[in-house]
Parts: C-alpha cells; sequence; structure tokens
C-alpha cells in the first residue's frame, strides 16, 4: 500500500494513548492521529471520541525524516455545518433579551453613547469601551470573540502608549 501525504485511508486504531491514536495499516504501517487532529469540536479524552480495533478514515497531513506518518481523521471529514449566527455585525438581527443592536458597539441601539456603568459601558483613558455581555447572551461564533479580542487589545494598546507619552513628557524625556 502506497502512503503519500495528502491520500485518504482505512485504518484501525491500534492503541489509544492521552495524546492521540496510533493506526494501523494493512502493510504493516502505521501512523498517529494527534488528539487536536480528531475531531472539529475539543477533545478532551481520545476514548470518548475512538475505541481500540475501530475502523477509521484518516488523512496522510505528513510525514517526517524518520519516516513517522501524521494523520487527521477531522481532515478526511466534511467539517461541520457553522451554526446560524444572530449577531448583527454578522448579518443576524437581534441577540437574546429582544434589544435590537447596530453595527458599532456591543449596546443596545437605543442605550446613550455615553459609555456609563449603567448603559452597559465603561470609559477606558476617554474612549468609551463595551462591557461584556452576560455569559447567558455572549455569541459562541469565533470571529465576533476574536473581534471584541482584538478591540480590546487596541484599546489597552492605545491607552498604554498615551500613558507612557505623558509619563515620559513629565520626566522631560522625549
Amino acid at each position: 500500500m502506497e502512503i503519500s501525504v495528502g491520500s485518504i485511508l482505512e485504518g484501525t486504531v491500534k492503541s489509544i494513548t492521552k495524546f492521540g491514536a496510533f493506526i494501523s495499516f494493512p502493510g504493516g504501517r502505521s501512523g498517529l492521529v494527534h488528539i487536536s487532529e480528531i475531531a472539529h469540536s475539543y477533545v478532551n479524552d481520545v476514548k470518548d471520541h475512538l475505541q481500540e480495533g475501530q475502523q477509521v478514515r484518516v488523512k496522510v497531513v505528513g510525514i517526517d525524516e524518520a519516516g513517522r506518518i501524521n494523520l487527521s481523521i477531522k481532515k478526511a471529514m466534511d467539517p461541520p455545518p457553522r451554526p446560524q449566527n444572530s449577531n448583527p455585525r454578522f448579518g443576524g438581527t437581534q441577540r437574546s433579551g429582544g434589544a435590537s443592536y447596530n453595527g458599532n458597539s456591543s449596546r443596545p441601539a437605543s442605550a446613550p453613547s455615553g459609555g456609563s456603568a449603567r448603559s452597559g459601558g465603561y470609559r477606558s483613558g476617554g474612549a468609551s469601551v463595551a462591557r461584556p455581555a452576560s455569559p447567558k447572551e455572549q455569541p459562541t461564533d469565533f470571529e465576533y470573540r476574536l473581534k471584541q479580542f482584538m478591540q480590546t487589545s487596541d484599546s489597552k494598546l492605545s491607552e498604554m502608549r498615551m500613558t507612557e507619552k505623558r509619563s515620559s513628557r513629565r520626566s522631560g524625556h522625549k
């Protein structure tokens, strides 16, 4: 049996470890499916997804200089459908709770833009930063969470730079 990078093969789970599973192929060769390549979702325990003796379909993702074969189960299958997004920034209409949201902040469209603690935001260095939604309302979409993280990081970096400029002016250094 010819094993090459990119090929999709059928194999048998030979053994399971805490970091993945070894898959054997006809002809005596075997390879490793790392725990991160078992499923599209987070895998805490390999035994929750695989059993010894189970037939699996895998994709060869790499072969190193020592001849070790790196495999992926999740790349050998179609990705799961993405959940419907209810975030208005990405084409949705409303969040839970019925409040309509505008595309520029995480505050309801009807909330004042002052950024006070009562209106859902707080002031940080002159910039209004949206307060995170309660865990019940937080969207699970990765792109949305990444965007929120980047905005928060940018805000904090700007604040740090302004603080550095102020302190260097006060100390007489430019």
